[in-house]
């Protein structure tokens, strides 16, 4: 039971190291695009663009995420 304790404790500092370490306004924008943006003068639409680059990079980053927590734990079943 105590082994348990310290597995979601350990799990629980590990999410907020990684939570920490995001970095919370994100300017993903590339060259092309931030001098596009700065020439046009509209900061709604900039946002908008940051914000649609951010979500476009992080949907396969989730996947992959997804996809090894399936396999770890199938993983973990075999081995029961």
């Amino acid at each position: 039971m105590q082994v348990k304790k310290q597995k979601i404790k350990v799990k629980n500092i590990l999410i907020l190291i990684a939570y920490c370490l995001l970095p919370i306004a994100s300017q993903a924008q590339c060259a092309m695009c931030r001098a596009s943006l700065e020439s046009t003068g509209n900061v709604e639409q900039a946002e908008a663009i940051n914000d649609g680059i951010v979500y476009l990079m992080a949907i396969p980053y989730i996947l992959v995420g997804l996809a090894g927590y399936y396999v770890y734990k199938l993983y973990k079943k075999k081995k029961s």
